[in-house]
């Protein structure tokens, strides 16, 4: 069964979120799907996993390089899965691809203080909740740690 997690942003970037869970879905052997909505930031993102941190490296193309398929982890603004992923991360409000059942995991970053990621968020969770995925809501504490809730 596909596993839906809804990480709700709040005064937190993509930027500082999506690189430590590319890592920890890296360490767990998994294959990744980056989709954005556009093709500049998907561009600004691939720039930005080069050197957000010092003493770490993300292996990762965009969608326009000739080996798409053996990348660990592809940017990508189209629904299709040219590398096999198994894990698809959604950021800036893209939508859930049609073929969602055919991950183990979906990944969906919204901005909290956005309503209009707000709104797709929902949409996106009662549809998750109707095809029979299982569907959990993230939220970071004071400390900015990850917990679950209800």
């Amino acid at each position: 069964m596909t596993e839906v997690l809804f990480y709700h942003l709040q005064n937190m970037t993509v930027e500082n979120v999506l690189p430590p869970l590319l890592e920890k879905s890296l360490e767990r052997g998994w294959r990744v799907v980056v989709q954005s909505t556009s093709e500049e930031r998907a561009d600004a993102l691939d720039a930005h996993l080069w050197t957000y941190r010092d003493d770490s490296f993300l292996p990762h193309a965009t969608w326009r390089v000739n080996d798409a398929a053996d990348q660990p982890i592809l940017l990508a603004i189209a629904e299709d899965n040219p590398n096999g992923a198994n894990v698809r991360f959604l950021i800036d409000n893209a939508a859930l691809p049609q073929d969602a059942q055919g991950y183990e995991r979906m990944v969906l970053l919204f901005n909290g203080d956005d309503p209009d990621a707000l709104a797709l968020a929902r949409s996106t969770w009662t549809d998750c909740k109707a095809r029979g995925f299982d569907v959990t809501y993230w939220q970071a504490d004071e400390r900015g740690r990850w917990q679950r809730r209800n």
